[in-house]
């Protein structure tokens, strides 16, 4: 018999800026490596934000997750949180970890499990730009 898991998932947007910087190294090297997203002044992103995530399909409701609370949940969670911020300056997770999109998917998705029954399998993507994006986790 075939299995009724199902994947379902959620769009969002927000905005950020940061910076790439490893304060261990020299500032030729943190150029050489990062680039322009090494700008002392900070630069920002368009992030749009999917979560991924997977399950059982409720017989009672014809639902894998309800998709208003996922909503919700991403914006208490995440948007609140991330939105029109400085990650660098003005976030707790990113004060010692350099806020680059692998550490960003990372994070979010710490945030989410602690929230998210574990009987769901949950990813992450998140697009820096419309050409690079990052998935966590992978498998």
């Amino acid at each position: 018999m075939m299995s009724n898991r199902v994947s379902v998932f959620r769009k969002e947007h927000f905005n950020a800026a940061h910076r790439l910087n490893n304060p261990n190294w020299s500032d030729e090297k943190n150029e050489r490596v990062y680039g322009k997203c090494n700008n002392f002044n900070y630069h920002g992103h368009n992030y749009d934000l999917i979560v991924k995530l997977t399950g059982e399909v409720d017989p009672e409701t014809g639902y894998v997750y309800d998709m208003k609370l996922l909503s919700d949940l991403i914006k208490e969670q995440i948007l609140d949180r991330f939105d029109h911020k400085n990650l660098n300056l003005d976030t707790e997770e990113f004060k010692d970890l350099n806020p680059s999109a692998e550490n960003i998917a990372i994070v979010i998705h710490q945030i989410l499990r602690e929230k998210i029954d574990p009987t769901f399998d949950l990813k992450v993507l998140l697009y820096e730009t419309e050409r690079n994006y990052v998935e966590y986790p992978t498998n």
